[in-house]
């Protein structure tokens, strides 16, 4: 009998049991004391919702745009790196699920399939995810690689220019593929599936980066890679280089202050990403909800507000929504899906945050999702307030 999914935590337990630990501790897990990867969805736990009743909830609306996209809710799948370490072939088969299910599908820098191999495999056109390396020929050469794979937007990520340190990748000797060390061949000997499939794909690389950098024929420790070619000396004249280089639809991710969704927006951004890296990066930081009012008063409708970090239910959605969000944008909901089940684990997980979302959006009295406000919600005092820079 398949299992029952009924949420998104019931495809986390099943993607704990079908992928090695080393990449479920990948996806699961922050930098230093993991507070901020903890605060993300701890902190959607404050806000309630504003329950009302005797209202008209017939034809009910959850359809949306993302920079003039429709999409089938107000939700994007999130660059994540290392995603064909989760499950075989894994970008092609989250880009397919998103593809078909009507919202965008972000396909990060690093990833195990290339842009060309997702592109020769994804009905419709997909976001693309750039880190910028200080091998400038290199990302002149990967944005044209996007380009001529007809990426519909670019999302250029501002928080990685260098890397955090997560202790559990490091316990774990994170590698892609993983070195076949006795405790990792005793972990996949466990994961039968997982291993099977891994044999049946030559999918196993960065194969963004293989063969595309000088002198990188072989990649398996990212870390040490990134530390030595993530471009420490990011600014907002790059930033805007690379804008005007691209051309297309432009998305900054990684703002997680007033004063840079500002400087975001004078730099043309048709979207910014109110987003900490899941917690990966700069643990100490505030969650992505309660950054996001700040965020949003800062750049009024200069450019569209999005919110990624800790989002695992459709009231999620909906409160990130209310708070002023035009959009999110999911990580590790739709991975435990892929890890769980393939494409269908990651269609699932959109069908079941859809679900959420309806029935949330009815039973709080509304029948578009353009229509949720701070009129939904009920916020602690205290919710933005406690902290200050001044």
């Amino acid at each position: 009998m398949p299992p029952v999914i009924a949420c998104i935590d019931d495809l986390k337990q099943l993607y704990r049991r079908r992928v090695p630990r080393m990449f479920y501790d990948y996806c699961e897990s922050g930098s230093y004391t993991e507070q901020t990867f903890r605060d993300n969805s701890s902190d959607f736990a404050r806000i309630r919702l504003r329950q009302r009743v005797a209202r008209d909830l017939s034809g009910r609306v959850l359809s949306s745009t993302m920079i003039d996209q429709p999409v089938a809710m107000p939700v994007a799948l999130s660059p994540v790196g290392s995603t064909g370490m989760q499950c075989p072939d894994g970008e092609i088969k989250a880009a397919r699920a998103a593809a078909k299910f009507g919202v965008p599908y972000t396909l990060s820098t690093m990833s195990i399939c290339s842009i060309e191999d997702v592109a020769a495999a994804s009905p419709t056109p997909f976001w693309f995810q750039l880190y910028v390396m200080r091998d400038e020929d290199f990302v002149d050469a990967i944005i044209e690689r996007a380009r001529a794979a007809k990426c519909s937007a670019l999302v250029l990520t501002l928080d990685l220019q260098i890397l955090g340190q997560r202790h559990k990748d490091i316990r774990n000797g994170l590698s892609s593929p993983p070195k076949l060390t006795i405790p990792n061949m005793i972990n996949m000997a466990t994961k039968p599936g997982w291993s099977l499939g891994m044999l049946g794909t030559p999918r196993r690389q960065f194969r963004n980066i293989v063969g595309h950098v000088k002198n990188v024929e072989k990649l398996s420790d990212l870390t040490a890679w990134a530390n030595e070619q993530f471009d420490p000396k990011l600014d907002w004249s790059k930033v805007t280089r690379i804008r005007d280089q691209w051309g297309g639809k432009f998305i900054l991710k990684g703002i997680l202050d007033a004063d840079d969704a500002r400087m975001a927006a004078d730099a043309g951004a048709d979207a910014i990403i109110v987003s900490n890296h899941g917690g990966r990066q700069l643990d100490g930081a505030l969650s992505s909800i309660r950054m996001l009012p700040q965020v949003v008063r800062a750049v009024g409708d200069r450019t569209e507000v999005w919110i990624d970090g800790g989002i695992r239910t459709g009231q999620d959605i909906l409160k990130a929504k209310a708070m002023g969000a035009h959009a999110t944008m999911i990580g590790r909901s739709y991975i435990y899906g892929l890890g769980a089940m393939g494409e269908a684990g990651v269609t699932r997980a959109l069908e079941v945050l859809q679900k959420e979302l309806d029935i949330t959006m009815a039973l709080c009295g509304e029948r578009d999702v353009a229509d949720l406000g701070r009129h939904n919600l009920l916020v602690p005092e205290d919710f933005e307030g406690r902290w200050s820079s001044n």
